[in-house]
């Protein structure tokens, strides 16, 4: 067997089982940063100003914890991404499809739109001014940007869900999980007019349906890091074969 064939399949399982140890770090960021600002207070979508005020200047520390955890999840978010596509592509191109490039775009898209997030809960709890004015519209902005990730969200869901389910990667009740995720996240998007306007029960969409993505990609996560689950490329078994 030559050097190249020895190396080609190992190295490729390897990435796999790196992006679910990814996957499975990202959520357990995202959890533990909420854990920590939850029940410090943090402000509901929808807060009046006076407690968003008063969560930004008291609990400043909380809010540069929770930044500090966001870089790392965001790189190991993508990563998660870039196995996912790399253990699917191959199925995918052979059915002419590219529903796992969908979700990689909606998880680069999530990315981007939660640093926007950060980066306005960071400049609340920065700034030294008491207009209120300025607070206010900060905050309007980071609850409409907040409730409107469920879209990126929901293209994760629904291309990796449906790209996995074709590709026999991940079981029947997974990829269903995936999908009433992404419709309830969808759907906390859509009412993004009314979620932002005041607190209320509208916001347990978004909620549960963050719950259910959490379960998802944790459990996406151990299916990568299994490398016999993960389908292997016509070049892949070639090698096997005639290495």
């Amino acid at each position: 067997m030559s050097s190249k064939a020895k190396f080609a399949v190992p190295s490729s399982i390897g990435f796999h089982r790196l992006s679910g140890i990814a996957a499975i770090g990202f959520a357990t960021m995202i959890v533990v940063a909420n854990l920590i600002a939850v029940p410090a207070g943090l402000p509901q979508t929808g807060a009046g100003i006076d407690e968003v005020n008063a969560f930004f200047s008291d609990r400043t520390r909380i809010v540069g914890l929770t930044t500090a955890l966001t870089p790392a999840a965001w790189i190991m978010a993508t990563l998660f991404g870039a196995g996912a596509v790399a253990a699917l592509w191959q199925s995918e191109r052979d059915r002419g499809e590219a529903w796992s490039l969908l979700g990689f775009a909606g998880l680069v898209l999530q990315n981007a739109t939660f640093a926007a997030v950060v980066a306005i809960r960071l400049a609340l709890a920065s700034s030294t001014t008491d207009d209120a004015g300025t607070t206010g519209m900060l905050w309007s902005l980071h609850d409409c940007l907040f409730t409107l990730n469920g879209t990126f969200l929901a293209l994760a869901l629904i291309g990796l869900s449906i790209a996995g389910r074709r590709a026999d990667l991940i079981r029947r009740w997974h990829g269903t999980l995936g999908l009433l995720s992404a419709a309830l996240l969808f759907t906390s998007a859509t009412l993004a007019p009314l979620v932002v306007d005041r607190a209320g029960p509208l916001g347990l969409l978004g909620l549960v349906g963050w719950l259910l993505w959490v379960v998802w990609i944790v459990t996406y996560g151990t299916v990568l890091i299994r490398p016999n689950k993960v389908p292997r490329s016509r070049r892949a078994d070639s090698l096997l074969v005639t290495g």
